[in-house]
């Protein structure tokens, strides 16, 4: 499969707000309730806060057949220290190997950083082994208020 991964663009709002959805309905069912999901994605990925995110972070997509299929994020912290945001892809693409390809190019984005951090939430089990599989390592195991439910989240970092 051919794919594209590049900076977003604020024409890319649209179909990064379909893939943030689309994602997080199929990752978190039964895991965060449906309103709370969608209260975050309203917050998280209205056009306003990906408008800044690209402006202080760094936001790739990756297109197939010129639809943006998936995205990453990351966010340079402190000095050698970069947390990832988030990956997403829609579900149909998961499992080929985009994931790791948006996983390399952020670590050629920050050729400084010594290692990457990310928080996974317990029950994902559909990230939880890749990050493992990637050489991320559990750093930390805390609780957390995500807009009124409780989450058990895992604090995951990549030694690099």
């Amino acid at each position: 499969m051919e794919y594209n991964i590049r900076p977003m663009a604020e024409k890319d709002i649209t179909q990064v707000q379909r893939v943030a959805e689309t994602s997080w309905h199929t990752t978190y069912k039964g895991l965060i309730p449906q309103a709370v999901q969608d209260h975050f994605l309203t917050e998280a990925y209205s056009a306003k806060m990906l408008q800044r995110r690209m402006k202080f972070s760094c936001i790739l997509v990756v297109e197939v057949d010129n639809q943006v299929i998936g995205f990453v994020n990351y966010s340079p912290v402190t000095e050698g220290k970069v947390e990832l945001g988030a990956i997403y892809l829609l579900p149909d693409y998961q499992g080929k190997g985009i994931g790791t390809a948006l996983l390399a190019r952020g670590i050629e984005m920050f050729p400084e950083a010594k290692v990457i951090y990310i928080n996974v939430e317990r029950d994902n089990e559909i990230a939880k082994p890749f990050y493992y599989a990637k050489g991320f390592k559990e750093v930390e195991v805390f609780n957390e208020d995500f807009d009124g439910h409780q989450l058990q989240t895992i604090r995951m970092a990549l030694n690099l």
